[in-house]
C-alpha cells in the first residue's frame, strides 16, 4: 500500500494559525482519530510521547509525527502551517509541512515503509515548494492524492 493510500481529502488541511508544536500535534491527532474524542486524546498522547523521544522534524521545514495505535489501522493527515513552528529540527528550520501518521501495532514493517515513502517524497525540494505554493486545500489535495484511475490512463 503506497503512503498516499493513508490520506483522504478530509485529512488534508491548512492551519492558518497553528500555535505551538503541541497544538499542531493535537490538531493532527484530531484529524487522524476520525472524529472520536477518546481516540483523539489517545493519539495526541502517543504523538506527544513520540516527539519527546526525538523530534520528528526531518529538516527543510518538514515533520513526520507518528504513533502506533492498537485501535486504528494506518492513517495519515497532512497539515500545511500558515506560520512555521519550532519542532526542534536538527537543521534549525521551523516546520510548515506536517505529515502525521498512525499505524496499527500488528504491522510495524508497513509503518516503516510508509515513513520511508513519506520521507522520500518530502525530500524532493520541488515537491515541497509546490506544497507551499498551493493556494488552497483543493490544490493541496491534487498534489497529495492519487488521480482517479480514469485520468491515469493517458
Amino acid at each position: 500500500m503506497p503512503w498516499t493510500d493513508l490520506l483522504s481529502a478530509g485529512r488534508i488541511v491548512v492551519l492558518d494559525d497553528p500555535g505551538t508544536r503541541e497544538q499542531v500535534l493535537d490538531d493532527a491527532a484530531r484529524l487522524l482519530s476520525g472524529g472520536s474524542p477518546e481516540q483523539a486524546r489517545e493519539l495526541a498522547e502517543a504523538l506527544h510521547r513520540r516527539e519527546q523521544v526525538a523530534s520528528t522534524a526531518i529538516g527543510h521545514g518538514v515533520a513526520i509525527p507518528h504513533a502506533r495505535s492498537d485501535s486504528l489501522q494506518g492513517r495519515g493527515a497532512f497539515l500545511r502551517l500558515g506560520r512555521a513552528v519550532d519542532f526542534g529540527a536538527r537543521d534549525g528550520a521551523p516546520v510548515d509541512l506536517v505529515f502525521a501518521m498512525t499505524a496499527s501495532d500488528d504491522r510495524p514493517e508497513l509503518h516503516l515503509e510508509h515513513l520511508a515513502g513519506v520521507a522520500e517524497r518530502l525530500a524532493d525540494p520541488d515537491f515541497r515548494e509546490r506544497l507551499r505554493e498551493a493556494r488552497n486545500v483543493a490544490q493541496l489535495r491534487k498534489l497529495l492524492l492519487p488521480a482517479p484511475a480514469a485520468h491515469r490512463a493517458a
